[in-house]
């Protein structure tokens, strides 16, 4: 059994939650708010310049130079490909550039970015690679299940399932699992119950950010 088979009790558990909450639901139907969507557009955004920075430490931290190539090209897809890519797709939802430079993480985005890079740039490549996984492996879930409802007749909502559904993101998510699994292979009993709790906190940040942009969270002073 490979690592992340081990980790399917805490994944099913989370990806179910996530499918199951009304956001997502909404999303799934089409009937999605869009100013909530509008405000998870704009969280994300934050999100993705602080993702950078983890996968700029990842190259660093890598223990070979085939992966330390590939962080490098996740840092500069995500940063010159797929933040354009955000940028456009957010203002079919009238978000401006202006509107996402600006934006101010909320507590849950916060809290999520940090948890993540303070992995990244203290703990090693294995940790880092447990914090990074279930945002990919979530979403690409969420869209799979949603797919296989029905894309919704909004095209806007049915691009953004489409997107991680799809072939280029489920083969992003494969690898990465694959390469926690290789990085577990060796490792001892107590240092995957270590990357088994990373993974756990990074998935339960995943349905609080879900749950943050349907609540539309703001700092209370």
């Amino acid at each position: 059994m490979v690592f992340t088979d081990e980790l399917n009790d805490v994944a099913e558990a989370t990806w179910q939650a996530i499918v199951d909450h009304p956001m997502v639901e909404k999303l799934g139907e089409g009937t999605l708010d869009e100013a909530t969507f509008r405000y998870w557009v704009e969280q994300d955004y934050y999100y993705l310049t602080q993702y950078a920075r983890v996968f700029a430490h990842g190259a660093t931290k890598a223990p070979d130079i085939g992966r330390m190539g590939t962080f490098a090209e996740l840092l500069d897809s995500t940063i010159n490909t797929e933040m354009d890519l955000h940028r456009a797709y957010a203002a079919d939802f009238g978000v401006s550039e202006a509107d996402l430079e600006a934006t101010i993480p909320s507590p849950t985005t916060r809290a999520y970015t940090d948890f993540l890079v303070r992995v990244a740039a203290t703990k090693t490549f294995g940790d880092l690679v447990a914090a990074l996984l279930p945002c990919m492996w979530g979403f690409n879930e969420t869209g799979k299940r949603l797919a296989d409802r029905g894309l919704p007749d909004d095209e806007r909502y049915a691009e953004w399932i489409q997107t991680y559904a799809g072939e280029e993101f489920t083969e992003l998510t494969t690898w990465c699992k694959e390469l926690l699994n290789d990085v577990a292979a060796d490792a001892d009993t107590e240092t995957r119950e270590r990357f088994r709790k990373l993974f756990h906190t990074s998935a339960r940040y995943e349905y609080r950010f879900w749950d943050a942009a349907w609540r539309q969270e703001e700092w209370a002073i």
